[in-house]
């Protein structure tokens, strides 16, 4: 007995340091995500939504972890209990033991029963995770527009409305859970009863000899070993731990929509654009295109505007130059070579894009525009921002170049912000370079300062910008002007103002707003 208690110590011990490897479980698992994330496309993300995607990486990982913490003491423990406890009973008495084998086939019918019927409400309390993690991460994001608009009280109210949804879903999964034990016991306890009424009639019996008083306390001793490995096991089989492992291995296992060939191209010769017949729908609106088969040749070095109402689908067209998406008909093609026959970092390499949400990582100024280019120079990073009209704010403050951003960049004004993205887009010297909206926060003269550059220091680039006031495009060799994922229009300033009714409102509507604030 002492040298078992010592064994029991020895291995005691072992499991604990052993217990430290779920750690390293969901460190593999985040970073096995994580890795993954990054070689999604948008309609991969789009597939799961950022929020979904933060509750695997958190959430999921977390109940993996705490399931895995479990399984490593009670999955080798309590099977290896019930197996010796068996062995040991039917050396006493086979007759009363074959009982034993009664409690298997029914819990498990009821245990599985029960499992399947948790599983549908775990699936739900997933849903409701994302969406609580939506609704964390837009009120924080947006908390100035909260706090701008006074809508606290029902940013609260909303919260209030998805925790309860959580709540009332978890009620009930975990309700579900609880009939667990009472189950068990159930059938358990009935054996231990069928073992009491049949082992103590051949005790009885005086002519038996077959079982003794001890042997019988030893089979009753043995069914409660038994009883209590099963507990085990049933808190690890019903446990929100598999459909966590689910959502993770759907993580895991997506595969970008992205695909890369063989003998993809590695080198993009000059910045010419062509659409070919290009349609497009998102991910979860595959009933309606966002862009209707459009056609166009873009010649490399050209600047293009491209104007349209809200949602008439300029982001979504541009977006498919970079393979940011795929289209769903028809082809881009980039330097004379569809894109998707380039290597995706090739061609993300020789397109620079700054999108409507600008952003910039909390570090210095420095850090954030070396995005562009890990290894420019402070010379090049200064040219950059000349260009960028970023230059003249940087230099007045106290630190430079070395003046440290917030997270979100919330130390820089939106215009500040605006010119240091596209000098960042800038120092990667593309093929093509993309603003979308990019310059909607500068005041007209600076805007106008930032085309001259353009059209000055980086001719062979392809210059597209999509723009919201016609002073932004009305200099390009020719604006492209969409109406519902179509083209409407495309021609030089003078051409659209002429024949495009489109643009000749837009254009009219500012001229009219600009000498109401004269």
């Amino acid at each position: 007995m002492i040298g078992c208690v010592a064994l029991a110590l020895i291995f005691g011990l072992t499991a604990s340091k052993t217990a430290s490897a779920a750690s390293g479980v969901a460190r593999n698992m985040r970073t096995d995500m994580y890795n993954n994330i990054q070689d999604f496309s948008f309609a991969n993300i789009d597939k799961f939504s950022s929020a979904g995607l933060v509750t695997r990486l958190t959430t999921d990982v977390m109940n993996i972890q705490n399931a895995f913490m479990m399984v490593i003491r009670v999955a080798v423990r309590a099977p290896l209990m019930i197996v010796f406890a068996l062995i040991m009973a039917f050396a006493i008495s086979p007759r009363i033991a074959s009982m034993y084998l009664l409690l298997i086939p029914i819990l498990g019918i009821a245990l599985a029963g029960l499992i399947l019927y948790a599983k549908r409400y775990f699936e739900k309390v997933f849903a409701q995770y994302d969406r609580l993690n939506q609704v964390v991460q837009e009120n924080l994001s947006g908390i100035r527009v909260v706090k701008g608009f006074s809508r606290k009280e029902y940013e609260k109210e909303k919260f209030q409305n998805t925790s309860t949804a959580l709540y009332k879903i978890f009620k009930k999964a975990e309700g579900v859970m609880a009939y667990s034990s009472p189950v068990m016991q159930l059938v358990v306890y009935a054996c231990l009863l069928l073992i009491y009424w049949v082992g103590a009639a051949i005790i009885v019996d005086s002519r038996s000899t077959v079982l003794s008083t001890g042997e019988l306390s030893s089979l009753i001793a043995y069914a409660m070993q038994i009883l209590t490995a099963l507990m085990m096991l049933s808190v690890v089989l019903i446990t929100i731990a598999g459909s966590s492992g689910r959502r993770i291995c759907e993580v895991l296992d997506e595969k970008s929509t992205l695909t890369e060939k063989e003998d993809a191209v590695s080198t993009v010769q000059n910045g010419e654009i062509i659409f070919d017949g290009v349609s497009f729908h998102y991910f979860r609106d595959k009933t309606g295109e966002c862009i209707h088969n459009v056609s166009l040749v873009i010649p490399s070095g050209s600047t293009v505007g491209i104007i349209g109402a809200t949602g008439a689908g300029k982001s979504s067209l541009v977006q498919l130059i970079p393979r940011l998406y795929d289209t769903t008909a028809g082809k881009v093609l980039v330097g004379g070579v569809d894109v998707k026959d380039y290597k995706p970092d090739t061609i993300r390499n020789a397109v620079s894009m700054v999108l409507q949400k600008n952003l910039l990582f909390s570090g210095t100024i420095k850090e954030n525009l070396r995005w562009g280019d890990e290894n420019a120079s402070d010379e090049e990073l200064v040219r950059a921002c000349r260009l960028a009209q970023a230059d003249e704010f940087i230099s007045q403050f106290p630190d430079g170049y070395d003046t440290y951003i917030e997270q979100g960049g919330t130390n820089v004004s939106g215009g500040q912000k605006q010119r240091l993205c596209i000098a960042r887009a800038l120092l990667k010297k593309p093929k093509i370079l993309i603003l979308d909206d990019s310059t909607s926060a500068v005041d007209t003269r600076t805007d106008a300062l930032i085309r001259k550059a353009f059209r000055e220091e980086i001719l062979d680039t392809t210059k597209l910008i999509i723009a919201q006031r016609i002073t932004s495009v009305e200099d390009a060799d020719f604006t492209i002007v969409l109406k519902d994922g179509r083209i409407d229009g495309v021609g030089n300033h003078a051409y659209l103002l002429e024949h495009n009714e489109i643009y000749r409102d837009i254009y009219t509507s500012q001229q009219q707003g600009g000498k109401a604030n004269e």
